[in-house]
């Protein structure tokens, strides 16, 4: 392979090659300190949590990287503004933390600042927006807490009518008396996250195997099932890690989990106008729940989210009731002064959160707790459910500290505070390369070799979906370092294509191009 198209980290690579490989030398008996079961966020942290105090690695996943929840947030990285509205101090700490640490150290080419307008509309009263300023002023004193910097996170401040609609031209004029302006860390891709977590663990030696479905846990391994085959095996671990999320109950007993589903709409970004910020709108009725409005700087802008409880068998992937488009439509309603219909949805998604069950039947998901817990079976599983995004990095600690106990395992303690993920570097450095902001945005310094595919070829250049930003290239790289073995990989998780059913259909064929060749 040129040079110029070599990953940026040696050893990331993942491929169907790789994946081959390292699920055969398991299957000859070789065995490890942990195995990892789920790669969301969190299952693949936990890996490369591992795999950097120098343990022997396995994760594995039924489907692919970041199949679950973690492709279905809103793609925010909290300060957790909201859990200390609600007296959970220690939850609020942590978030502010782990923002700090992607943001700065980590993960700073995934993560940016983006601000965020709150708008003074009728709907809001002067005691509810004074109560809002005093949260953004917290919020920034949590980032002080958390020694984010001033330059990573700008301080908050009151903006007049006029400043609110040149922040916002779609919002409804009228009764506006300004807004509040706030900050929060936006990352480029919830789901290109996980893959960077995923492919730095595996340079740092985890066999990271997607398609390998496990079918029983013990506390010494694992049977699973090579979904491309067929074939069962058994994986032998000193350890186990059940980071199953919403599924986590089902391989473990006794994990009660309460699943709440998160809704996003997606609309084009020409339907509200140029937002050079994104919105938090206050739900009516609501003291401290808001819709928010994210531009994604793709032609594509995300509206969300809800927060219901969910019953019964839990989905692979979540249907969008219609009654949650026409409550996320409803509450635009309030505040925008363009009219958008079910028509103007171009696509909707929902995730799961794994919410621990602590407070039993009835009560509302939204007033359940969002901190993790780590949970040991009799038999020595050990399960991490509960937390959010922002905090996989602290919940896979928790739970590699956990099963290095237990288990009595020879490990270094943890650093993956200071482990930048494949593509990171400092910003300044990332603003000197002489490539379109939205390819370093979502590839770091791995963005010239993403580029170099399409400067030797012309035909990898050019855009998958005509006016869609994603070029063949970037399916091609995802085909030799990111993992992706077929079409749902590429246009659902490696881009987003997928988000919209109309560009996923125009794109389909590209992408079988790419995997055929």
């Amino acid at each position: 392979m040129n040079p110029t198209s070599s990953p940026a980290l040696p050893g990331s690579s993942l491929d169907a090659g790789r994946r081959g490989r390292e699920l055969a030398g398991l299957a000859d008996g070789a065995e490890v300190d942990v195995l990892v079961v789920g790669l969301g966020a969190t299952g693949a942290g936990a890996a490369l949590d591992a795999a950097t105090r120098g343990l022997r690695v396995a994760a594995i996943d039924a489907h692919d990287l970041a199949f679950g929840t973690s492709r279905w947030s809103s793609k925010l990285i909290h300060g957790g503004l909201r859990y200390l509205a609600t007296g959970q101090l220690d939850v609020a700490h942590e978030s502010a933390v782990e923002r700090g640490v992607l943001m700065e150290r980590t993960a700073p080419h995934l993560v940016r600042a983006q601000p965020f307008v709150l708008p003074l509309t009728p709907l809001v009263s002067r005691g509810q927006a004074a109560l809002a300023r005093a949260g953004f002023v917290a919020g920034d004193l949590l980032r002080v807490a958390a020694r984010t910097s001033r330059a990573t996170l700008p301080a908050p401040r009151t903006l007049s009518a006029v400043e609110t609609r040149h922040l916002a031209p779609a919002l409804r004029p009228t009764g506006l008396r300004g807004g509040l302006l706030s900050w929060d860390g936006q990352l480029t891709d919830d789901a290109r996250l996980v893959t960077a977590i995923a492919r730095t663990a595996a340079a740092h030696g985890a066999r990271v195997l997607t398609r390998t479905r496990a079918l029983e846990l013990t506390g010494d391994g694992a049977l699973v099932r090579d979904e491309t085959t067929g074939e069962e095996l058994r994986i032998r671990a000193r350890a186990v890690v059940n980071a199953a999320g919403v599924w986590a109950g089902g391989l473990v007993d006794d994990v009660r989990l309460r699943p709440s589903r998160g809704t996003h709409l997606v609309l084009r970004s020409e339907d509200l106008g140029r937002l050079s910020a994104g919105l938090h709108i206050p739900i009516p009725g609501e003291a401290n729940r808001f819709v928010l409005v994210l531009p994604q700087g793709d032609g594509r802008v995300y509206v969300g989210l809800t927060d219901e409880p969910v019953d019964g068998d839990v989905p692979d992937v979540p249907e969008v009731p219609e009654t949650d488009i026409g409550f996320l439509l409803d509450v635009l309603g309030s505040a925008l002064d363009v009219t958008l219909h079910r028509g103007d949805v171009v696509g909707a998604f929902a995730g799961l959160r794994p919410l621990l069950d602590t407070q039993g039947p009835g009560g509302r998901t939204a007033d359940i707790s969002r901190r993790h817990a780590v949970l040991t079976s009799p038999d020595g599983v050990v399960t991490i459910v509960g937390g959010k995004l922002t905090t996989y990095r602290r919940m896979a600690q928790d739970v590699v500290d956990a099963v290095v106990e237990a288990r009595g395992l020879d490990a270094r303690p943890c650093r993956t505070t200071s482990v930048p993920l494949v593509g990171a570097d400092r910003p300044a450095r990332l603003a000197r390369l002489d490539l379109p902001a939205r390819l370093v945005r979502r590839y770091g310094t791995e963005a010239p070799a993403v580029h170099a595919l399409g400067a030797e070829d012309p035909e990898l250049a050019r855009p998958v979906v005509p006016g869609h930003p994603v070029t063949v290239a970037e399916l091609v790289w995802a085909v030799r370092h990111e993992g992706a073995l077929d079409v749902s990989d590429l246009l659902d998780r490696r881009t987003r294509i997928g988000l919209v059913a109309e560009d996923r259909s125009v794109a389909e064929k590209a992408a079988l191009d790419v995997l055929a060749s």
